[in-house]
């Protein structure tokens, strides 16, 4: 059985030999700039210039077209094969295996041999073959190829830090049936956040903005709101129902599992990227806070 580090060393044996062998690789350009490999090139991964929409990707290009230059548009590996560009989060490399920068713990740096002198960098590799994946990290030698700006992207997006989901749930103590509850997040639950990805040449800022909030109430009810809602302040009316997000009970939580209903609130998070002179979007966020409230009858008061 083979181990880590020489199962790793096989696979890159057998990688370089499909990179010699194998024909040269051309990537066509499009939205996120050309990409562009060739046989000479010692480096197992291919080139992927940010070009800015409109201008030529590759340096010393000829020709003012958007994007970059030859190629058909899809990535293919050597044997020509159409492979995806992206995969988890990696750009497609010469050789068919997939590359993503990385960060290897001291430990993991000791097993491959040491920190290289030079400039270079580390980077994530995995080969595809059939319901299997093998692969590790590797040293790539000389300026590191610029990834895809929408690769960091993903990267910048699992980045982001968002806030717990901190509820406030008015008039404070027991709500009342038939009385309007207001519901209010946190302010610090609720704002933009954003995070960066880079490497040299490129960089990427991932935005996440909160759209709406969704107010399970325990009772079958749910209420969305577009906004964190407004807090109740004290002297305000019982009656009045919040302006912005509320809801009213009808009935007591006094048959529910411990006398009280369970209260789910669900932010959604749309995020955006921009780096490159590009922009786009990347799926959303949701994060998720929970209370119990009891809601009693209301008693009449008789003088």
């Amino acid at each position: 059985m083979l181990t880590g580090t020489r199962r790793f060393a096989a696979l890159a044996t057998v990688a370089a030999a499909v990179l010699l062998v194998g024909p040269a690789v051309a990537y066509a350009g499009g939205g996120t700039g050309g990409v562009e490999c060739s046989k000479d090139d010692p480096r197992p991964v291919c080139d992927v210039n940010a070009g800015t929409p409109g201008q030529p990707s590759n340096p010393g290009g000829g020709g003012n077209g958007g994007g970059g230059q030859g190629g058909d548009g899809k990535c293919r590996n050597p044997a020509g094969k159409e492979i995806p560009c992206e995969r988890d989060g990696a750009w497609a490399g010469s050789d068919g295996c997939y590359y993503a920068p990385t960060d290897p713990s001291p430990l993991t740096i000791a097993a491959l041999g040491g920190q290289p002198t030079g400039e270079g960098g580390w980077y994530m590799r995995t080969c595809y073959g059939d319901g299997s994946a093998l692969g590790g990290v590797v040293w790539m030698a000389g300026d590191p190829p610029v990834v895809s700006p929408a690769v960091l992207a993903r990267q910048a997006r699992a980045r982001l830090d968002l806030p717990s989901v901190v509820i406030r749930m008015n008039p404070p103590g027991d709500q009342l049936v038939n009385l309007p509850a207001w519901l209010a997040l946190d302010r610090g639950s609720w704002g933009t956040r954003s995070a960066t990805a880079s490497v040299p040449g490129v960089s990427v800022t991932a935005t996440a903005r909160p759209v709406k909030a969704s107010w399970s109430m325990g009772d079958g009810v749910t209420v969305t709101c577009g906004g964190p809602g407004t807090p109740w302040a004290s002297g305000t009316d019982p009656a009045k129902a919040s302006p912005d997000c509320g809801h009213v009970y009808r009935r007591s939580s006094a048959g529910s599992p411990g006398g009280r209903y369970v209260v789910t609130v669900t932010v959604t998070w749309e995020v955006s990227w921009a780096g490159a002179g590009q922009s786009g979007t990347v799926p959303g966020l949701t994060t998720t806070g929970q209370v119990q409230t009891r809601v009693q009858e209301s008693q009449a008061v008789v003088r």
